[in-house]
């Protein structure tokens, strides 16, 4: 599903136009991403949980040439199931 195919469900559903689907979505999207790079985590009771997780730096390997390279230290967005989620799959 791609974000045009979810912002036509949100709208059918909730009864409301796509316009408004599709900026009730932004809004999401932005207010999550907003209290990532805060360092903050967003729980949806019964989805799951978005929060950040820190990468170590590490050395890797350069497929094509096969050398040794340092991949830099990093934050990553991670997401993890809800019991309710998890139990529906």
């Amino acid at each position: 599903m791609n974000k045009a195919e979810l912002v036509a469900k949100i709208a059918e559903d909730a009864g409301i136009s796509k316009t408004q689907a599709n900026a009730s979505l932004d809004s999401f999207v932005e207010a999550v991403t907003k209290t990532l790079k805060g360092g903050g985590k967003v729980t949806l009771v019964g989805f799951g949980t978005f929060s950040v997780s820190k990468r170590a730096a590490r050395t890797g390997r350069n497929p094509q040439t096969g050398a040794t390279i340092k991949i830099k230290a990093k934050k990553v967005a991670r997401f993890k199931a809800g019991k309710e989620l998890s139990a529906k799959m």
